[in-house]
């Protein structure tokens, strides 16, 4: 099943964490935050302007992107943990 965000909404995967840091230490479960770089996997019609058009999305699906700690909302859809946020909360986009 395919989630079809809303206006300015993305629907983006977490990237896996770094198991180790870049000293060679590795972390346990315990001590590692949650990713804050996703992929975007689908993007809605964009924000909508005073004239009733929409302004075209500033990312694409593909792209790998920054976002912050508690950006988005959680969702579970057919076992994949997916966040749900506004295109203003995505913070860069990476190469």
């Amino acid at each position: 099943m395919k989630i079809v965000p809303l206006n300015a909404n993305v629907v983006i995967k977490r990237l896996p964490a770094e198991e180790t840091t870049a000293g060679g230490i590795v972390l346990p479960d315990g001590a590692k935050e949650k990713p804050r770089q996703g992929r975007v996997l689908s993007v809605g019609d964009g924000r909508r302007l005073p004239d009733g058009t929409h302004a075209e999305p500033q990312v694409g699906e593909g792209d790998r992107i920054l976002f912050g700690s508690y950006a988005g909302t959680e969702v579970v859809v057919n076992d994949d943990e997916l966040l749900i946020m506004g295109e203003d909360e995505i913070l860069a986009i990476l190469p």
